[in-house]
Order: C-alpha cells, then structure tokens, then sequence
C-alpha cells in the first residue's frame, strides 16, 4: 500500500522570522514591502486582523497599523529550506521538494526501516523540524499526492491528519470542489453555475458532462481526483544528485565522547543500510556535528574505493571526528552523510588478499533483510545497544 506524506511548513516566511526574533511571536507581524509591495507571509496574530499572503502591504497596515513588518531576506529562507530538506533525506529517498517550504515524501519502503507507524513517523519529523530549525509544519499523510496535499491543509496549523486507503471518499466528499488541485476561481465558478459544489456533486456527474463543460483532458482529471484517483508517483532526485546522511539530535546536549562516537556508528550504520537499500556505494563521507549553540561544523573525507560497507563510513566519520579534536564541548548532533553515490552495478571493488569468503558483506546483508521483515530494532549491533559504551571500532 502506498503511503505518502505532504509536509508544509506553516506561513513559512514569518515562521523563519519568529525562529530568529522570538519577540515578533505574540504581535501581529509580515514579512514583506512596508509600504509598497506584497505580503508575503503573515502569521497567525496579523491573520486574525484579516492579513493574508498576496495582499497589497498598504492594505496590510490599514488593517492593522501596529502591525511589525519585516523585509524578506531569501538567503535565510532558502538556507533553512536547504536544512529542512536535510532532515527529509534522512528518511528516504523518495522526496520531492514542491517548493521551498513544501514537500512530498513517499515513505513506503521507508516505513518498515523507521518503525512501521506514519503517524509516528509523522510526529516525529514534525517534531524533527521544530527542534532543528525553529518552525512549524503540517502534515498529511494518505495513499496519493492529492490526499497528502489536501490531509496537510486539514491539520494546518501545526499538526497532523493521515487518510487511510478506506477513510479517503469519506475525507474527501464534504470538501467544496476548490479543494481540488486544478479547480481555481474560473473553474469554481463554472461547477456552480452547473449546480456542482462539493466534491461529492462532481463525483456524482458523469465524466462526459464534466468533459463537455470543461473540456477532455481537466473533466476526466476532475472525475478521476473526485474519487481520490491519483497515480502521481513522487519524483525523486536523479542518481547523479543521490546523497544519503543520517542524524540524531541527543535528548539532552552532551560532551561525553563514548556517546557521540556511538552515535555516529549508529548513523554510518543508517546510513550504509540505506545507501544497500538503493544499490548505491559512494567514497564521500561528510560528518556534520552540531553543538549546544546551533553553531554546526561539517568535515568531509574521502574514501579510497567506492563502498557501501558501514566499517567503511564509520571508519572515515571517527576520523573525521577525531581530528577535530573538541575538548568537552558540548554537543547537540551529530550526522553522517554519503554524497556523490553511484549505482554499485557501475563500480567494481578489488578484494583484500586476507578477505573471508564469508565476512561483513554476507552479514550486512542478512541483517538488512531481518530488519526489513521485522523492524528496526530486530537485528542491532551489540554496540548500538548500549549507547554509552566507549566505542573503540565499528565491528
């Protein structure tokens, strides 16, 4: 059963903005022109003066002249997009960033690896981004683009509403018919001049009087969205792009050396699996380390031989990790990213004269197909157990 989520960062322009100046949470605020131009993004307390997105701002500040205004500044925007999508590509490959502050994500093969529960997995991406970059998001969960896109505005602001395979005509024939991608101002006012208001009435024409009113190819579209039909695939990067990282955010900051180490194993081991699961290898390794201050440090190294092997990643990111040499800092995060991957098919890896037959290779591979059957918590190396334990090598 397909599963995908649509996560939408909530009036993403004013929510970067209340991330960096806490005091603007509680007063109406947007972020644009301040007397000439457009809002751009408002939050929620200018929402309540009737403030909205594409409003002219002279209009903005006769609606509500203590409003604070703030100019955009697009680097930032774009830089904490840029995290976000980070924090996406954790989880899987299959995501598709529709604009800067909105993405789909097809966790479907992914769902067995993070533990089986959208919701869960849901909640804690939610929670994910919050912690790492400041700002709310909404997301919805359903079996197509279209259900994920329309469940995301239902749990708006900042929450969650998933639609089951079952739940969708229910969900979906109460909404008025703008709720469907493709039905702007003009198209509404057609269906109501044809008695059609809600997604149910649509659903209830036939699809030649729908075709007849609005033409071949959007009445079939509308017929087939009307009852939940959609067979949109996400559209993941192309290999060339393919990057695969993990991170973990400790509950509590820490400076102890045996927790951060093992906490880069356990994400070399997130990591590896992942780059298997996708028939990737690499030679790039980037350990990125965040500390108690949000100031973040990355360090990039690279490997003699294309691999997919977790001793291999976890041998470079400890490297990586040792030569920075932190003396008792404190530390919030740490990831382990593989970059610049190509298919394993393309590469070939010349075998150590003292190699096994049978060695890392065979036992990475059972261990990936337990964990796909059983979960992420069926096999484990003993190490990841016991996260405090001081980790000497990645075997």
């Amino acid at each position: 059963m397909t599963v995908i989520a649509h996560v939408d960062m909530d009036a993403f322009y004013a929510s970067v903005e209340m991330a960096r100046h806490p005091e603007l949470r509680e007063v109406p605020m947007f972020v644009g022109g301040s007397s000439r131009g457009v809002v751009l993004s408002a939050n929620y307390p200018a929402r309540r003066f009737g403030i909205t997105a594409g409003m002219p701002s002279s209009r903005a500040r006769r609606l509500c002249p203590q409003a604070a205004v703030v100019t955009p500044d697009f680097d930032h925007y774009s830089a904490v997009s840029v995290g976000v999508a980070e924090i996406f590509d954790t989880m899987t490959d299959r995501v598709e960033m529709a604009s800067i502050d909105e993405a789909f994500i097809d966790l479907t093969t992914a769902l067995r690896r993070l533990g089986g529960d959208p919701v869960v997995v849901g909640e804690e991406l939610r929670a994910q981004v919050m912690d790492e970059q400041g700002i709310a998001c909404s997301v919805g969960i359903g079996p197509s683009k279209f259900i994920a896109k329309l469940a995301s505005k239902q749990a708006k602001p900042d929450g969650l509403v998933r639609v089951q395979e079952e739940e969708v005509i229910a969900f979906l024939h109460p909404l008025p018919v703008e709720a469907i991608w493709g039905v702007g101002e003009a198209t509404a006012g057609r269906l109501h001049r044809l008695g059609l208001t809600t997604v149910r009435d649509l659903a209830n024409t036939s699809r030649p009087t729908l075709q007849r009113a609005l033409g071949d190819g959007q009445g079939a579209l509308l017929f087939d969205l009307a009852w939940g039909r959609d067979d949109r695939s996400v559209l993941a990067k192309e290999p060339s792009e393919h990057s695969v990282g993990s991170q973990e955010t400790f509950s509590r900051d820490t400076d102890d050396p045996a927790l951060v180490v093992t906490e880069i194993l356990r994400m070399a081991d997130r990591t590896a699996g992942r780059m298997r699961a996708q028939e990737m290898v690499g030679k790039t390794v980037t350990l990125s380390v965040r500390f108690a201050d949000f100031t973040t440090i990355t360090r990039t190294g690279t490997l003699k031989a294309y691999t997919d092997r977790t001793n291999d990643i976890y041998a470079e990111a400890l490297r990586l990790f040792e030569k920075l040499g932190l003396q008792r800092a404190r530390i919030r995060r740490v990831g382990v990213r593989a970059e610049k991957l190509v298919p394993k098919s393309q590469t070939y890896r010349q075998p150590v004269l003292d190699e096994p037959s049978h060695g890392w290779e065979d036992a990475e591979e059972a261990i990936d197909a337990a964990v796909l059957r059983f979960g992420p918590q069926a096999v484990q190396r003993a190490r990841l157990t016991r996260r405090g334990e001081m980790l000497t090598a990645a075997g």
